[in-house]
Order: structure tokens, then sequence, then C-alpha cells
């Protein structure tokens, strides 16, 4: 469910464990809202050039109140993709649900992770995690965010088409029933940036918005998740579609 590719509990205290200021810190800083500004309009226009992405919106218009998007994972670039075909107003209150051991640094992964994205920095280690996930996500939605993330937990590198769910996409529906979780397919991003290159390489992408969707009352898990994921399967181009 977490991008490898925004607040953990501890960023409110002032520093983020083993990984540098908080998102309070660096927000009181102009210079940093500055820079962050700068870099996010540069990683949009990159993306957007690189890929060319297209948006296309099934059942559901581009403006629109509170959404969690949930999305297939094959790139660490996906949730940026998702972020750069919002609205200027959805991309302002969007957040993606992200490592905190890959984007949580003190470098300029970290930097983005933070000050760019303002990303839901979430904890991958069980054993010694200090905050639950979902309640990290659930207060970010408190907020009045929206969220972008990725059910599988984790890229996917194998040649199936999806990995199976994990649960936390079922626990936040029950935590917060009434807000929209709206699949997302991403479409070619991971032929931009093949396994093991640098360079990326231009292709056309294309990221399809479904139809939105809620637990629905007695629904179990496990038919939750299966929903989600037909929802999310359903929007996959086919071979002559995506070229």
């Amino acid at each position: 469910m977490i991008a490898q590719t925004a607040i953990g509990q501890g960023d409110r205290i002032g520093m983020d464990k083993a990984t540098g200021p908080s998102v309070t810190q660096a927000r009181a800083n102009p210079l940093r809202r500055l820079a962050a500004g700068i870099t996010g309009t540069a990683i949009r226009t990159f993306a957007r050039l690189i890929t060319a992405v297209q948006a296309e919106w099934r059942g559901i218009e581009p403006y629109g109140g509170q959404r969690i998007y949930f999305a297939n994972h094959n790139s660490n670039g996906d949730f940026i993709l998702i972020w750069s075909v919002l609205s200027d107003q959805q991309r302002r209150r969007t957040r993606p649900v992200a490592a905190a051991d890959y984007w949580g640094g003190r470098g300029i992964k970290g930097f983005v992770g933070r000050d760019v994205f303002n990303a839901v920095l979430i904890q991958r280690d069980r054993e010694n995690r200090d905050t639950d996930p979902i309640a990290q996500m659930a207060g970010a939605l408190d907020q009045g965010q929206s969220l972008i993330l990725f059910p599988e937990g984790t890229r996917n590198l194998t040649d199936d088409i999806l990995l199976p769910f994990k649960t936390g996409l079922y626990h936040l529906a029950t935590q917060r029933p009434d807000i929209d979780m709206v699949p997302v397919w991403i479409e070619n991003l991971n032929r931009v940036m093949p396994k093991g290159e640098i360079i990326p390489v231009p292709i056309m992408c294309k990221t399809i918005f479904g139809a939105p969707l809620r637990l629905e009352p007695g629904e179990s898990r496990d038919d939750f998740l299966a929903r989600s994921r037909d929802a999310l399967l359903a929007l996959r181009p086919n071979p002559a579609e995506a070229g």
C-alpha cells in the first residue's frame, strides 16, 4: 500500500526519527517553500514532457471532493504521474502515501518527499514502527486531504498483472467509509524507466480514472478487496488500446 516512491505522527514533534526536519519545520522556512514550489513545477513539467501523459476520466469528473486514489504500482514514479494530471486545486491537497525509509531521508529524496509532495511517510518495518499507518492516513483525511496509495504494497516487478492487495485499503475504508475510493490504472510508466535504467525512455503514458467505490454495509474484507481489484483491472487497456 506504500509507494516506495505524507505526515507520520513523529513528524509533528519537530524531528522525523532518523530522517531529518519535520514538515512543520520545513514549511516555516520561506526559502524551502519557494524551492519546493519551483521543484514541484519542474517535476510535473518533466513528467508530462517525458510521458506525454493523458488522463482519461471514466465515471468520475476531474473536479470533485475528497478522494482516495488507489492504483497499480510498477515504478517509483507512479504517484508523480497521477499527481501531475490532477487539477491545481486537487493537486494542492493530494498527498501520496510513501515509505519513510525511501522518501523521508535528509537528501534530495527527503526534500522531494516532505517539502514538494508532503507525503504521508509510513514506516515499513512492522516490528520497529511506532505509528499506526492507518491512523496516519486517516489523520490526513481528517484534515481534508486526499491520498494516493498503492494497495499491492510494493512495486510489481513480476509478470503478474497485479499483485494481491494488502488489507490496508479495506481498513482505511472501514475507518473513513464516506470518502470515495477511485481506482486509477497507470499504463506504460514501467516502460519509461525500465528496471536498471537511469535514463528515461520517452513513451506515451496514460492514467485512467474509474468510477468511485465505497465499502458496502456488511461487505467482508475479502469481498471488498476483490471488488476493488476488479474495478482496477477493468480499467486496463487491451493491447490494441495500449499500442
